[in-house]
């Protein structure tokens, strides 16, 4: 037991120490080193993270640090001054510094003819935008068809309309724009939601459609269940019916409309943003 005691103690002795250094995070130094370090020693090295460096005090404490520890520096720095002076400085304390992003950022400077951005953090805020689109996707699944009524008053749109006047998929659409999109079906026998007449009128937006459109798209849609065509879904007795009931409810809402009978799903997304900005502008 004692002799497996000293052995771990030698070998936390030998732990080398690696200091990341970026001006944003360092997650992706990190991940470089831990996959280099696995291919020495099973990855018992000692990281040290110095992030969000953003002057030459900062580079000079980590200068100091190498020192003492005889590390090696491994840095993911984008902005040209601060790379180029922790370069010089480790070069005259004779500390070796591996610059982890250069190589490959000349090799697409000279390959696709551009200029990087030299701008810290742009990865972290491509993903930031990743996790928001999916929140809102997971957001237009959950309040989608007025499932639950609370979605109302969390979203950043609610769209309500008959049936067939694509709130479904503009509310997807809107969602990929990173929008958390509710939608609440209009339907005469059924009260709408207390939320609905709760939230900011410039937050909801009421779609319609022309009588012949809904009655040719109903038709079809019963159709592709094996319907029968003349069903009441599909009636025009029906859809006046309901085209009146949504009218009234969006009057009393006060919302922006929008008629979306010969519009593609796109073309009603974009007038949707136009009207938010406008709306959201006073």
């Amino acid at each position: 037991m004692k002799n497996q005691t000293k052995g771990v103690a030698v070998i936390l002795a030998e732990k080398e120490v690696v200091y990341v250094v970026s001006d944003s995070v360092g997650e992706t130094a990190g991940f470089v080193v831990k996959a280099v370090a696995t291919q020495f020693n099973g990855g018992q090295v000692d990281i040290r993270r110095n992030s969000y460096v953003e002057d030459f005090e900062d580079i000079e404490d980590v200068i100091l640090l190498a020192i003492k520890a005889n590390s090696i520096i491994a840095y993911t720095i984008v902005i040209p001054t601060l790379k180029d002076y922790l370069d010089r400085r480790a070069a005259e304390e004779g500390i070796m510094a591996v610059d982890l992003l250069s190589p490959l950022m000349n090799a697409f400077e000279t390959k696709f003819n551009k200029e990087p951005h030299h701008r810290p953090g742009l990865m972290r805020k491509l993903d930031e935008e990743y996790f928001r689109k999916i929140e809102a996707i997971e957001f237009a699944v959950k309040y989608d068809d007025g499932r639950d009524p609370r979605g109302i008053t969390k979203a950043d749109i609610v769209l309500i309309g008959v049936s067939r006047t694509s709130k479904t998929p503009l509310s997807m659409y809107l969602a990929h724009k990173r929008y958390k999109v509710a939608n609440v079906p209009l339907v005469p026998e059924v009260q709408p939601p207390e939320e609905l007449f709760q939230i900011p009128r410039k937050n909801c937006i009421g779609l319609i459609i022309s009588p012949d459109k809904l009655n040719e798209i109903r038709k079809e849609r019963l159709r592709a269940l094996g319907l029968a065509s003349r069903a009441n879904y599909a009636s025009f007795e029906r859809i006046l019916k309901e085209l009146d009931h949504a009218e009234k409810i969006m009057k009393r809402v006060g919302c922006p409309v929008i008629d979306v009978s010969n519009k593609a799903v796109e073309e009603t997304a974009g007038l949707i943003l136009d009207i938010l900005k406008k709306e959201r502008s006073f």
